[in-house]
């Protein structure tokens, strides 16, 4: 019997690839997240950018302890067992009425890890609402073959190369995935997923995780690195990302830009060209 989700939501997600809403988080606890973030923002005068954005589990204690939350975890135990890790935490902030979108693309095309397993569990800080630029599925394209990609570089898109795949999504059969603050939805990182432009006056705050199973190989990098959030690790093919015992914690930051720079260097992997990070 699943621990989190029912029986027709894990139905759902292996045979469509996705499945919301899961709530997480409940007003209290969110507020105190986007206060965290927005306190961050304020000390250093600029939204949250960079390398700052990824790994940000290495940076702040509360994310590492949100990307360990037993109703985030219960839920991704059901869909690929107790072995879990967390290869990646990423901040997705569109502001009020940005022009900033993210095209077309499916995740695995260009990650490196050799699994069909990953699940994306992208939580809302803020609204996340058609108006806002939510998140949209093709449902059931983490199915068959990876779809042929290609690198844009435009500067609104905020993926690291503008990737786009290249051929046409059929807008019709697509499905978008509104979430309340505090809501998370889950997919699978093979399937084609993108999201609009911000035309709400409220930012639009996203977190994803990344989770995968233990087994699971970085197959473009020669190094790379992952939380163990669950379970044993029985592999060893990353190295476990030390927890922080608080914000910026100087024991931790040095392994970051390790961390990060591996990333990068996957990401950008046989590309024309190397994109700043938004």
């Amino acid at each position: 019997m699943p621990k989190s989700l029912t029986e027709d939501a894990v139905k759902q997600y292996h045979e469509q690839g996705y499945y919301f809403p899961l709530k997480v988080l409940d007003d209290s606890r969110n507020a105190e997240c986007r206060a965290n973030l927005e306190a961050f923002e304020a000390a250093q005068g600029a939204p949250i950018s960079g390398a700052t954005r990824s790994k940000s589990h290495l940076l702040f204690k509360w994310v590492d302890d949100l990307m360990r939350h037993d109703t985030i975890l219960d839920a991704v135990e059901d869909l690929i067992g107790p072995d879990i890790l967390c290869w990646n935490s990423l901040f997705w902030v569109k502001e009020a009425q940005s022009p900033m979108y993210v095209s077309w693309h499916q995740d695995l095309r260009y990650w490196g890890l050799d699994t069909n397993d990953l699940i994306t569990v992208w939580i809302a800080l803020s609204p996340a609402t058609l108006e806002s630029g939510c998140m949209s599925v093709l449902p059931g394209s983490h199915l068959g073959e990876l779809m042929p990609h290609q690198d844009e570089y435009r500067d609104d898109n905020l993926l690291t190369r503008g990737q786009e795949i290249s051929v046409e999504v059929d807008e019709s059969k697509t499905v978008a995935m509104p979430l309340q603050s505090g809501e998370a939805s889950l997919h699978n990182g093979r399937l084609a997923h993108a999201s609009a432009p911000n035309r709400s006056n409220d930012r639009r705050i996203g977190l994803s995780f990344h989770y995968m199973p233990t087994q699971t190989r970085q197959i473009i990098g020669d190094w790379d690195s992952a939380a163990l959030v669950r379970g044993e690790d029985k592999h060893g093919y990353f190295t476990h990302t030390p927890r922080p015992e608080k914000d910026f914690d100087p024991a931790v930051t040095a392994f970051h830009e390790k961390a990060t720079n591996a990333v990068r260097d996957v990401l950008f992997h046989d590309a024309a060209k190397i994109r700043q990070t938004i």
